[in-house]
């Protein structure tokens, strides 16, 4: 399996190969598109419309706003897999049972 880095690599070449002129603001517009397309999909999993089609779309979109946010950073020189980890490793130390009002931060 490849490593996130490696893929946020791959999707940042494959990008410069297919939309060169496409900066960060195409990047984050595409994550709120996709964002969008996931809403409309879990909209019509929780009212049983239309099958089961949508858990497929649902995929598709949270694999689509992982490309572009791997693209997103790539375009401001940042490593998403480190982003991530900083990231959890601040969230993971919350509490929110026990600290209700702060998560145990001050």
């Amino acid at each position: 399996m490849q490593s996130l880095s490696k893929l946020q690599r791959d999707a940042h070449e494959w990008k410069r190969r297919n939309f060169p002129n496409s900066g960060d603001l195409h990047q984050f517009l595409g994550v709120v598109e996709e964002v969008g397309e996931l809403a409309h999909a879990i909209l019509k999993l929780q009212q049983g419309i239309r099958g089961d089609k949508h858990v497929a779309e649902a995929r598709d979109a949270v694999g689509d706003i992982m490309i572009f946010l791997m693209n997103f950073c790539s375009e401001n020189g940042w490593d998403l897999r480190e982003i991530l980890i900083d990231t959890w490793d601040e969230v993971k130390s919350r509490d929110w049972m026990k600290y209700p009002e702060s998560g145990g931060k001050e």
